[in-house]
């Protein structure tokens, strides 16, 4: 695995063959280690923009240089890759090594072993089969699968496969191409509306021009934008081309998978941080070897090796997921656009929701906007209603109105689901003393503690410090006087086994999904109607289809709108319109019920009224005059220290050195939000200009006027879309 060194290094070679891309051995230090052949200075340099370009290297002694060791014998990084690598670090100043291991999370020198499958073998006479084992041998009737595909499709454990193979009711299988584990024998793509057909004729024919264009594709929850834009990814497969489609969770690609899979027969390739590094291995060679394939993933999978791209999808491109605030910090949906304007191939932004920046390009004129304004199958959009909490109160000690209560019990014995949203984990946010008032909280970080009763623990929601439930305070050491304050949606679930009895209830959040198969396994009890009432935090906004799903009650409506954050209203439109999105998304009409305190925010009112545009205009009038995103450029300087005296030193100087010009504003320095995060103490400078100055020079002249100490760290954040 490459280094991630924060410059290119030089070496001598007197291979005629080696050539950009290629990986070689290579001595660093006293120790060897694997590279990649890069481009020369100039031909980076004239694959960017002036204002991104890198600074020249440094002359190198020639006597100096140390020789390359050899040439690795496997596939190497295709030029669209290395052209994408540079793009990116150019653009948030991360150091090309550091954007080029991203690229290398798949890349081994061995080629991947290949998965071994299994089918049912000869008829013979068989001993007598248990259950399990005839599950086993009923899912293996549909086609050759691996160990693991066979185990989740039977539901049984993989000991039932082995001894399935030992008693030779299973045989190996001739291979076959990998990833088709789950497909069924015939594919069955959907009937679609005339307006779905309008929308997805466009679709298709961006895909046969194979040049770029960006498209939003709006529709509104319900409207079966996936089965339209799958019409594009059929149309790519035609030309033996490949896709790739962006989601923001992992959860959300168990659903996915099953509807791509009902939809063509085979399943796609599947890429996220979570996939062990075996699977990984196959997908990147799978990939680099051009074969035509579709590639469902998180926003790394961006960095794949892709040599014969043909289109790019960002579904629920509006969601804050894409933006990935550690090591290098980029945000997927601006980076997908990249990535398909380098291939010159259409990419699809997808939302019922979409951002400010997104529709701020839709009215430039440089993205297409492409509508679905109805539900599928003559659905209706669901009823909301703000329950003003000040008028209707719940009952001391509790956190549900007597309203929502009500309409869960009239939607249960109607024989519909019910779902409760609160984006808050645990049991409670804040735990605090009634003797003294002592708050628990992070020793690492500015920030409250979390309790989690069921697993008996308290927890740091940012640096994952846990220490049990103390049993008396810590700082008076008072007994049964530490009392949990507002509610997690473990007090909520807690509170509806108290009011509504007997109820079946599913917690969905990522404390109790911690897993595709884990999201599998809910979707597949929701469908059956095992699961009367559905808890959930952020997880369950994000595209997911619940047929019986009929109520959804937001528990805290306003608890999105609290701070300064500039995309707040933004962003609590968005959620809970998702979240309201999940009822009645089939024949049975939809109930939204908002429990808040703020019923007369612009926020809830555009909720209520379901007029995102106009809400999204306002806030796009407030903006503008400031030049705020997207009618301006903000970036980010986060300075953290071991001490809040050398904290506070950086900071001053970075002050100090700010550039100054028309156009241009330097805010701060002042303490973050999160002033403490993991035992390190942080000040944020915020540099805002008009839309037409580049940023990226600035901030590389800025920083080069520091020296920073070995304590200090300064990290960029270029497009900040959040500010903790």
């Amino acid at each position: 695995m490459p280094r991630r060194l924060q410059s290119v290094l030089a070496y001598t070679t007197h291979d005629p063959d080696l050539v950009p891309g290629d990986f070689v051995a290579v001595p660093l230090g006293k120790r060897e280690e694997i590279g990649c052949v890069w481009d020369e200075a100039e031909v980076v340099a004239a694959r960017l923009p002036a204002d991104l370009a890198f600074p020249p290297p440094k002359p190198v002694d020639p006597s100096r240089l140390r020789p390359v060791f050899r040439r690795i014998d496997a596939p190497g990084l295709p030029e669209t890759l290395r052209c994408f690598v540079d793009w990116v670090s150019a653009y948030t100043l991360a150091p090309q090594g550091m954007v080029l291991a991203m690229a290398m999370r798949g890349w081994t020198p061995a080629p991947p072993k290949a998965v071994r499958l299994w089918r049912l073998a000869s008829p013979g006479h068989p001993p007598k089969l248990t259950a399990a084992r005839q599950k086993v041998l009923d899912a293996a009737a549909a086609r050759p699968m691996s160990i693991k595909a066979l185990a989740e499709k039977a539901g049984v454990s993989s000991a039932v496969i082995s001894a399935c193979i030992k008693l030779n009711l299973l045989e190996a299988a001739p291979s076959e191409p990998a990833f088709r584990d789950d497909a069924d024998d015939v594919p069955r793509p959907p009937t679609l509306s005339a307006s779905q057909e309008v929308i997805a004729r466009a679709l298709r024919d961006a895909v046969q021009k194979q040049q770029f264009e960006a498209i939003l594709l709006e529709g509104v929850t319900g409207s079966g934008k996936t089965e339209v834009y799958l019409e594009a990814v059929q149309e790519c497969l035609a030309l033996k081309r490949q896709s790739l489609v962006l989601l923001p969770e992992i959860a959300l690609s168990t659903q996915w998978i099953s509807r791509f899979t009902r939809r063509f027969g085979f399943a796609p390739l599947v890429w996220h941080s979570s996939m062990g590094d075996g699977h990984r291995r196959r997908v990147w060679q799978h990939v680099r070897n051009g074969a035509p394939c579709v590639v469902v993933g998180a926003r790394s999978a961006l960095f794949l090796p892709f040599t014969d791209l043909g289109l790019v999808i960002v579904d629920e491109e509006h969601e804050p997921a894409f933006k990935q605030e550690e090591g290098v910090i980029y945000h997927g949906r601006d980076m997908a656009v990249l990535r398909a304007r380098q291939a010159a191939v259409p990419v699809m932004l997808v939302s019922a929701t979409p951002s400010l920046e997104t529709l701020a390009n839709v009215q430039a004129g440089r993205y297409r906007h492409l509508v679905l304004p109805d539900r599928h199958a003559g659905a209706a959009l669901p009823d909301v209603r703000a329950l003003d909490m000040r008028l209707a109160p719940p009952s001391r000690g509790q956190f549900l109105s007597p309203t929502l209560l009500s309409a869960c019990r009239e939607t249960l014995a109607r024989g519909e689901q019910a779902m409760l949203f609160l984006n808050r984990r645990g049991y409670a946010p804040l735990t605090l003393c009634r003797q003294c008032g002592h708050r628990i909280e992070c020793p690492k970080c500015t920030a409250w503690l979390v309790e989690h009763r069921a697993q008996r623990r308290m927890v740091c929601h940012h640096c994952e410090y846990a220490m049990p439930i103390p049993t008396q305070c810590p700082s008076c050491a008072a007994t049964e006087s530490l009392v949990p304050v507002g509610p997690g949606i473990e007090r909520v679930t807690e509170e509806v086994q108290r009011e509504l009895a007997g109820v079946r209830i599913l917690v969905m959040s990522s404390d109790s999904l911690v897993s595709a198969e884990a999201a599998r396994i809910a979707v597949t009890q929701i469908a059956r109607q095992e699961v009367d009432l559905i808890i959930g935090t952020q997880l369950v906004a994000k595209g997911w289809h619940f047929p019986h799903l009929t109520l959804v009650g937001v528990v805290d409506a306003d608890l999105g709108l609290n701070g300064g954050d500039l995309r707040a209203a933004e962003r609590t439109v968005q959620l809970l319109q998702q979240v309201g999105g999940r009822a009645g998304r089939e024949a049975r009409p939809g109930t939204v019920l908002l429990q808040t305190y703020l019923p007369d925010h612009p926020a809830m009112k555009a909720l209520v009224s379901q007029d995102f545009h106009h809400f999204m205009a306002q806030e796009a009038a407030n903006r503008r005059p400031g030049f705020w995103p997207p009618f301006g450029r903000l970036a980010a300087l986060i300075v953290s220290a071991e001490t809040p005296e050398s904290a506070d030193a950086l900071a001053r100087a970075l002050s100090d050195a700010a550039p100054k010009g028309e156009g241009l504003e330097v805010l701060g320095p002042a303490p973050a939000p999160l002033t403490k995060l993991r035992g390190r103490h942080r000040r944020r400078l915020l540099l805002r200009t008009r839309k037409g100055i580049a940023v990226q020079p600035l901030l590389r002249l800025w920083l080069q006027k520091l020296r920073l100490k070995s304590d200090q760290k300064i990290v960029v954040d270029i497009d900040p879309v959040s500010f903790f």
